[in-house]
């Protein structure tokens, strides 16, 4: 099945037209308001980066095309919060309710946003899962690209990528699976690697045939060519 969102590489959405070095960081107020409340939430700790990953992508496909890019995360946002518990429809309706929230003593402060976005989310975690591959060995990537956990669920690896012929370029070490982290089924680490495509692989009629792609995949995307 297509995945609306895994648009990269397809035919015919146009030209990539990029933003002049000049354009503002925001076109929009809404836009860095958009941006802001997303940070805030993310900082109750009742999801992951893979879960707000996965609720963009599962945002209807009428919807998905037809909404700039905040439009997809606070309507993804939105749907967090209440999947999650942590506001109800009413809220979001701004019916008022009584009583502080639960969450109150979570809430990210403005004094504090500068040092939680430089503290990041580090992603690598202990695994006893050995690797499988070196650099420079040839593998190839798993056909369809689909999570293996969970049907329709998020995965990292592009439907343009699969049942590609790269080369290992760099071994990352072992990181959180995004296939079980972004359905709660836990980190399940594993080994993740650079690999490298040439641009012929993964295209028909590539303007650059020696072009290659350079994709960070995990080692259950991949099996020896």
């Amino acid at each position: 099945m297509t995945r609306v969102h895994d648009m990269g590489g397809r035919f015919g959405d146009g030209a990539v037209t990029p933003e002049a070095v000049d354009a503002p960081v925001f076109q929009h107020d809404w836009h860095a308001r958009a941006l802001a409340v997303t940070l805030a939430a993310g900082s109750l700790g009742q999801w992951n980066i893979d879960i707000s990953r996965h609720a963009r992508e599962k945002l209807s496909p009428k919807d998905y095309t037809r909404f700039s890019y905040y439009e997809k995360w606070i309507s993804a946002l939105a749907d967090l919060l209440v999947e999650s518990g942590v506001l109800t429809e009413n809220d979001l309706k701004n019916v008022e309710e009584a009583g502080e929230h639960p969450l109150a003593d979570r809430k990210l402060k403005a004094e504090a946003v500068a040092k939680v976005l430089a503290s990041g989310g580090p992603a690598d975690r202990p695994s006893d899962i050995p690797f499988a591959f070196d650099v420079g060995q040839a593998v190839l990537t798993t056909r369809p690209a689909a999570n293996r956990l969970v049907d329709g669920g998020h995965t990292r690896l592009p439907a343009y990528a699969a049942g590609a012929k790269g080369r290992i370029l760099m071994v990352h070490g072992t990181h959180v699976l995004p296939d079980s982290s972004a359905h709660r089924l836990g980190d399940a680490p594993e080994p993740l690697y650079a690999v490298a495509f040439p641009a012929a692989e993964l295209w028909a009629d590539p303007e650059h045939p020696k072009d290659e792609v350079v994709l960070d995949l995990w080692q259950s995307y991949l099996e020896p060519a």
